[in-house]
């Protein structure tokens, strides 16, 4: 866990130096906004790692995972003076984020005490491996990965809208991008409201004291969307932000630009994320390893 620990870390720094450097400089309007929104991640990336310290709360970047982006696009939309694209652009990510804050507030993700709400079951899975025994490991577990990392990685994929400023005239291809990107949207809230359909009424089975039977006898929802992939959710996700991307393509015309390292990130993040939910799921699970087999992960399997 550790080595792919580390290789996440040095994916964040060396992928977003090196694209940054093989691409056509900054403007000097993109360089003073850049410096505003490193400022603020810094600031949200330190808070979190204060704020779950203190509280052993490590969900601190989960509650901010879809609120943090709302602020580096518009404070990009605002110094662009709300160009076309770029407020087109900054309205998508609100679009998402909403959604998004709303699926986690209902699963108990706030509370008001801030410091509070339910944390990802992962973390205490995480912290309860041998190597991450010792205070100090996963103090710096948490300041490296969970802030910093993910914190950073949140900057890094609403980046495109920075490199998108002073580009091309709005066209139909933006319109197009923008349809699919709100389908998957829709994709994601389809995949979310499945899951949170079938736990709730699990739980209600079990708490009520009757024995699971039928489709909620697997323990973990496998028709819907999960019917045809694994993490539908995921997928969603990661084709948002890769959608996302492509806005930065229409306005340069360069496929290949420095704002594409945090959708490419991402898709790191999220593999190794999903192995880790797998993981698991299989051990709980018994017919988790039929259902790996039978569907795929991230695209539902032709054959």
């Amino acid at each position: 866990m550790w080595k792919t620990v580390l290789i996440l870390i040095f994916t964040i720094i060396v992928v977003p130096i090196t694209t940054f450097y093989l691409d056509e400089p900054l403007t000097a309007l993109q360089k003073t906004v850049l410096s505003q929104l490193v400022a603020l991640y810094l600031a949200l990336a330190i808070g979190c790692f204060v704020v779950s310290t203190l509280s052993k709360n490590y969900s601190q970047v989960d509650k901010l995972w879809s609120i943090a982006p709302i602020f580096y696009a518009w404070i990009v939309a605002w110094h662009a003076q709300f160009e076309p694209r770029i407020t087109l652009m900054a309205v998508l990510v609100s679009i998402w984020a909403i959604r998004l804050t709303y699926n986690f507030s209902r699963r108990g993700g706030y509370h008001l005490k801030f410091w509070e709400g339910d944390e990802d079951y992962r973390w205490a899975v995480l912290r309860a491996k041998p190597e991450f025994q010792g205070a100090m490991r996963w103090t710096l577990f948490n300041l490296f990965f969970i802030s910093l990392y993910q914190m950073g990685l949140i900057l890094l994929f609403t980046l495109p809208i920075l490199k998108a400023m002073n580009g091309a005239p709005l066209g139909l291809i933006d319109l197009l991008l923008s349809a699919g990107f709100i389908g998957f949207v829709l994709m994601e809230t389809i995949a979310d409201q499945q899951q949170w359909n079938y736990q709730n009424e699990k739980h209600r089975q079990l708490n009520a004291g009757k024995q699971l039977t039928g489709k909620y006898a697997t323990g973990f929802v496998h028709d819907g969307l999960w019917g045809l992939m694994r993490h539908p959710n995921y997928a969603a996700e990661q084709a948002i932000w890769l959608v996302f991307y492509l806005f930065s393509v229409v306005s340069t015309g360069l496929w290949l630009n420095w704002s594409i390292a945090g959708c490419l990130l991402l898709l790191v993040l999220f593999k190794g994320s999903s192995d880790f939910s797998e993981e698991i799921s299989a051990s709980k699970y018994p017919e988790y390893s039929a259902y790996q087999k039978r569907v795929g992960r991230f695209f539902p399997k032709l054959f």
